[in-house]
């Protein structure tokens, strides 16, 4: 009991702590009443009680007894009592203050939440060492807590103080401003006490800083980084070191904001690791060499073609080497097709150096030649092409596309996306590992564009996601002559990208191999989470937007500074030839070589006489022209079997229908569709099936997309049937016609007109085996889309010899819905279609195929289901693609006359361009008073009117079912058949609007027939000859009458609603005294 008095005499704090004390006592009761004499870190024990802590304290009136007698046992035999004892009574002995004598056992088991085991931190605790023994210092902690801040802060914000310019004059940000939490020096806090965490953090910061000796302390490094490599503690003057050399000097990356801490490590991984960056020897003279090839071809070009403009890409040189890594590093990932991009500038380039197009071919663009092909062409720096090689680097084969563009810089981007979708598709790469998309833009035009956050959206969504394309922003920090202050309300022109949590790497381009290490991470970024990834190329403009013009005006200073500084060729081989990598001779070397190239190839572009549109093809059509008539288009009836098991098939629930619940509306639906199978009619949405079924049925593939789709905006489709009472689970009846049909994909897109219909016109493009629709919602809102419209859809064919037979389906009709549901502008396309109204072509048994062959694109309002059904499949039977616009119905998609026989539909019928009247006028033609043309669902209101007038025979009305190209021989042929009548176009659309300023010249055409035929010579064979071989009629050239003159020219009057700004008007009751007028006008005699 004396040994314990005295263990209990050392421990006591007698006076001063605990004033209650009075002296010696009972060991235990002290210990009871003693509270912890200060704050400090303990090892945490992992030991779990069935009782709360307040039910069972350690040590109360029962356990005190217990205490003593354990007391007793060990001083007789330390072994006798648990080893926790033991050390408890050791250290009580030794003179441990209260609250320190009880040290926890080891635990295998893990830390609870925020704990770390204390002696984790033995190795770095430096001279505090022996505190494990008793208390912990907290600044200890704090420092390590704030050593982990700064690692983070780095990897947070230290793009905004990287050196990205190589001008050295703005920051890549636009911001000048050092981030503060990384100016460790300049803290400046007073003794203001904290108010925010970050606050209380930059306080940890600056005061663990204020020591030289702390820069050599050595702090644990936590798992969140790997700039230690091997080493799991480094000094916090290397630690400072290497975040610096990974985020703060030519790379800047933003990452941190991915929601994936797989992703997040993956990159602190390729950045922070020691030695990440050395390269070769080679590899840096591959750089080297790449990089002459870049600049020398621009510098050829200013030389032999000074006042042309070209936009090359002086300034930006690094690109092509980095476009070259890019492609090198995903073909070692199996990548073995890649379609590109790009805008203007830098264009040639891309296709010389990094396509390897023929430099003969691309030369030949400067000269002023005839165009040995059919179309109106397009200037160099929008052409694409196409090119298989092989890479010489990996010693694989490559396929290499750039997409044709205007100079609606980002327009092409969804363009891209469709095609390399499509050939994912085609070649069964359902994870993206085979094809993959570059896209390359301006840094003006990647922040400034819509359409880039568009096809930025389309790229996780099933049905369009390519599985991660590697996007390039050529960044002169400018855009045409406007500052990025005044063009951009984001720090960067990246900032789009965040929105799919895509990694952004800014680079500075005068740093080569920075720009290489950048490329090699976004092709393993891509190949490795098929996910997309931004390379952010920070340079500048050499010349003005163009090699004519003048930047000093707008931008002085910095064209200054420009001037004064060198390529970037010459400063890495300046730095190649001090570390003895080359010498001066081998980069001349390099670079006569190269010049040699080029004056041979413009010796041999010289001897050309002519240049070829179809040298510049983006995408060929191998095999599909070879072999086949030209003028023959196979039939589009089928036999009557296909479509009965079509419709049953259509009219049926699931196969598993007692499982699959499906909605009682949808049972109605598909037992009114079974009912007029059997009755050998169809409507609408029926026809449409069974042109889709019936292509599936041939091995085509049909793709429909749009918004809402699936179920069609006015619930008439149903292609996806959705059960019920379980997620996600659908049946797609068209997916299961037959064993081995073709594939069926149908898919609602974003709510994206611009950059969904993009996308289709790619993915037409890939395979002309394929139909491919898009739908609108309404058709008003496709003017959303007018850029895709106007520069490819209605041109493309005419400017990069391009041709595509996609489908437009835009729902139209005037039916009281106001002025944005009304009407699909069926006026622009007829406007943009380019047949001369002046012009009868000859006719023939070929009349209609070679109106079709020679238009840009076909526009009809379709009446029928039957006529929808059969143009739909004449778009794969005719020997050529052409797109097709078609306004579809709203109100006839349940119109109970808008129904066909299956007796329209079988073999040996067709696609009627113009439906005759067929009811008693057609019987007593001399006897017809007025012969009404229209188009579309206003036939059926003209019918109804005339029945309730009484006037079926006086009046005849004929359908116009394919708008342009214009049907003249058959509207001559219906005129002459009602040679008393009047005759009328009636339209529902105002009169400045729908087809009336189309047709009105082309009636007077088709009627009269007596004007004067000039046409230009054709000094060559066109496009049409070369793909078939076989020549065209030649065009007249002189002064000829088609038609003799008839004794009375006939006019044709108007009937329709007045001229308006507004596509409709708003008001119900407005609606319809406007159409009472129309019908009342129609059926005046």
């Amino acid at each position: 009991m004396h040994r314990a008095r005295s263990v209990l005499t050392n421990l006591l704090p007698l006076t001063p702590l605990i004033p209650h004390a009075a002296g010696p006592e009972r060991f235990a009761a002290w210990l009871l009443r003693s509270g912890s004499a200060t704050t400090s870190l303990s090892v945490t024990s992992t030991r779990n009680y069935s009782a709360s802590v307040a039910a069972e304290p350690f040590l109360n009136g029962s356990s005190s007894a217990y205490v003593e007698e354990m007391y007793n046992a060990w001083l007789a035999d330390p072994k006798s009592v648990h080893v926790s004892w033991d050390t408890f009574f050791r250290s009580s002995s030794a003179g441990a203050a209260p609250g320190q004598a009880y040290q926890p056992p080891p635990s295998l088991a893990p830390p609870g939440k925020n704990q770390v085991p204390i002696t984790s931190l033995a190795p770095y605790l430096g001279a505090s060492l022996p505190a494990l023994d008793g208390q912990v210092n907290e600044k200890i902690i704090d420092d390590h807590l704030a050593v982990q801040a700064i690692i983070r802060s780095y990897q947070i914000r230290g793009h905004h103080i990287a050196k990205l310019d190589p001008l050295g004059i703005s920051s890549a940000d636009l911001d000048d401003k050092t981030p503060p939490e990384l100016l460790y020096s300049h803290y400046s806090f007073g003794k203001r006490a904290s108010t925010t965490y970050s606050q209380d953090l930059q306080r940890k910061v600056a005061s663990m800083m204020e020591k030289e000796t702390d820069m050599d302390r050595v702090f644990k490094l936590p798992s969140t980084t790997f700039i230690g490599g091997k080493e799991k503690a480094l000094s916090l003057r290397e630690i400072l070191r290497r975040l610096e050399n990974a985020y703060c000097r030519h790379i800047g990356v933003e990452f941190m904001f991915i929601n994936s801490l797989e992703q997040c490590n993956w990159i602190r991984q390729k950045l922070e690791s020691p030695g990440v960056m050395e390269i070769t020897n080679d590899e840096k003279r591959l750089i080297l060499a790449r990089l002459t090839r870049a600049t020398g071809f621009e510098a050829f070009l200013a030389r032999k073609w000074s006042s042309e403009k070209r936009f090359g890409l002086e300034g930006c040189e690094i690109l092509i080497p980095a476009m070259k890594q890019i492609i090198d590093s995903s073909t070692e990932f199996g990548v073995e097709s890649i379609v590109m991009g790009m805008p203007h500038r830098g264009r040639l380039n891309v296709l010389a150096n990094v396509c390897r197009k023929p430099l003969e071919q691309i030369f030949t663009q400067f000269a002023a030649l005839e165009a040995a092909d059919d179309g109106s062409g397009d200037v160099k720096y929008h052409l694409g092409t196409y090119i298989e090689r092989l890479n010489r680097v990996t010693n694989k084969n490559i396929r290499l596309a750039v997409v044709a563009n205007p100079s609606h810089l980002e327009a092409v981007d969804p363009v891209v996306q469709g095609k390399t979708r499509a050939e994912q598709f085609y070649r069964g790469d359902g994870e993206g590992k085979k094809v993959m998309s570059m896209l390359l833009h301006g840094d003006a035009a990647f922040c400034g564009q819509g359409i880039v956050y568009e096809t930025f959206h389309l790229s996780d969504l099933p049905d369009y996601t390519t599985h991660g394309t590697i996007h390039i922003v050529v960044n002169n920090q400018i855009g045409f002559t406007t500052d990025p202050r005044h063009s951009r309300s984001s720090p960067y022109c990246t900032d789009v990208a965040r929105v799919v949590n895509a990694p952004i790497f800014h680079v500075n381009s005068d740093d080569p191999e920075a720009v290489m290490h950048v490329c090699k991470i976004a092709a393993e970024w891509r190949a490795t989470f098929h996910k997309d990834v931004v390379i952010d190329i920070v340079c500048y403009r050499r010349n003005g937007h163009n090699e004519i013009d003048e930047p000093m005006f707008t931008q002085p200073l910095m064209y200054r500074k420009i001037r004064k500084t060198p390529p970037a060729l010459d400063k890495y081989a300046d730095k190649l030839i001090n570390e003895g990598v080359v010498t001066a001779e081998e980069v001349k070397d390099v670079r006569d070589k190269y010049e040699k190239i080029c004056e041979d190839a413009l010796e041999n572009a010289r001897k050309e006489t002519h240049i070829k549109y179809k040298d510049w093809l983006d995408s060929p059509w191998s095999g599909f022209f070879e072999g086949k008539d030209p003028l023959k288009v196979s039939p589009t009836g089928v036999k009557e079997d296909t479509l009965v098991h079509i419709g049953k098939k259509m009219s049926s629930p699931p196969p598993n229908a007692a499982e699959f619940e499906i909605h009682r509306g949808l049972e109605r639906i598909l037992k009114a569709r079974m009912e007029m199978v059997e009755s050998r009619t169809v409507d609408w949405a029926l026809g449409e099936a069974m042109a889709f079924g019936s292509l599936l049925k041939e091995g085509i593939h049909v793709r429909l997309s749009g918004q809402d789709v699936e179920r069609g905006t006015f619930s008439h489709r149903h292609h996806v049937l959705h059960h019920q009472k379980v997620d996600k689970a659908t049946y797609r009846p068209l997916c299961h016609i037959y064993p081995d049909q073709g594939p069926y994909i149908v898919c609602n897109s974003s709510l994206s007109e611009f950059g969904v219909l993009g996308f289709e016109l790619g993915y037409s493009m890939t395979n002309p085996n394929a139909l491919v629709c898009w739908e609108a919602q309404f058709g008003d809102f496709n003017n959303t889309a007018q850029c895709i419209i106007d520069q490819f859809i209605s041109s493309g064919q005419a400017k990069w010899v391009r041709q595509s037979g996609l489908v437009m389906l835009l729902p139209h009709g005037l039916e009281g819905m106001g002025p944005e549901h009304s009407s699909a502008r069926l006026e622009r396309f007829l406007q943009m279609s380019s047949d001369d109204p002046d012009y009868f072509p000859p006719e023939s048994e070929e009349f209609a195929v070679r109106q079709l062959h020679d238009i840009n694109w076909i526009v009809a309002n379709c009446s029928t289901p039957a006529n929808y059904f059969h143009i739909l499949r004449r778009q794969i039977a005719l020997p050529f693609r052409k797109p097709l616009i078609l306004m579809t119905p709203k109100s006839l998609l349940r119109h109970p006359e808008a129904r066909s026989s299956f007796d329209e539909m079988t073999e040996e019928t067709q696609f009627l361009r113009v439906i005759p009247e067929d009811g008693a006028p057609s019987q007593n033609p001399g006897g017809v008073k007025k012969l009404v043309f229209c188009t579309g669902k206003v036939f059926y209101d003209l019918r109804k009117a005339r029945e309730e007038k009484k006037l079926s025979s006086d009046v005849a009305i004929t359908r116009i079912e394919q708008i342009s190209p214009f049907p003249y021989d058959l509207v001559k042929k219906e005129c002459a058949k009602y040679p008393n009548a009047l005759l009328c176009w009636a339209q529902e659309e105002h009169k400045n609007q729908g087809s009336w300023t189309y047709v009105q010249p082309r009636f007077h055409t088709a009627i009269n027939g007596t004007r004067d035929i000039v046409t230009p010579e054709v000094q060559h064979g066109g496009l049409f000859s070369r793909f078939f071989g076989r020549q065209s009629e030649p065009a007249e050239t002189e002064s000829s009458k088609l038609h003799p003159p008839s004794s009375a020219i006939r006019q044709i009057s108007y009937a329709g609603r007045p001229t308006a700004a507004s596509p409709a008007t708003g008001s119900k009751v407005h609606h319809l005294r406007e159409l009472a007028a129309l019908l009342d006008e129609a059926m005046a005699i």
